[in-house]
C-alpha cells in the first residue's frame, strides 16, 4: 500500500482495511504452519502494511 492512498483514508476505512490485513495475516500464518505457503515474503509485506495502518491511524487522532 502506498503511504499516500492511506493518509488520504479516513478513520473508518483504515480500520475496515486494518480488519481485513489482520484476516489475511491469519491465514497467511495458518498456511505458513501447514507447510503450504510458497512465498513466505507475503508475511513480511502483510505485517510491514499492518504497521504502515496503525502508525497513521495513531496519528490522525
Amino acid at each position: 500500500m502506498k503511504l499516500d492512498e492511506l493518509r488520504n483514508k479516513s478513520a473508518v476505512e483504515l480500520e475496515a482495511d486494518l480488519v481485513e490485513l489482520l484476516k489475511t495475516r491469519f491465514g497467511l500464518r495458518m498456511q505458513h504452519a501447514a507447510g503450504q505457503l510458497g512465498d513466505v515474503s507475503q508475511l513480511k509485506k502483510l505485517r510491514r502494511d499492518i504497521a504502515r495502518i496503525k502508525t497513521i491511524m495513531s496519528q490522525k487522532v
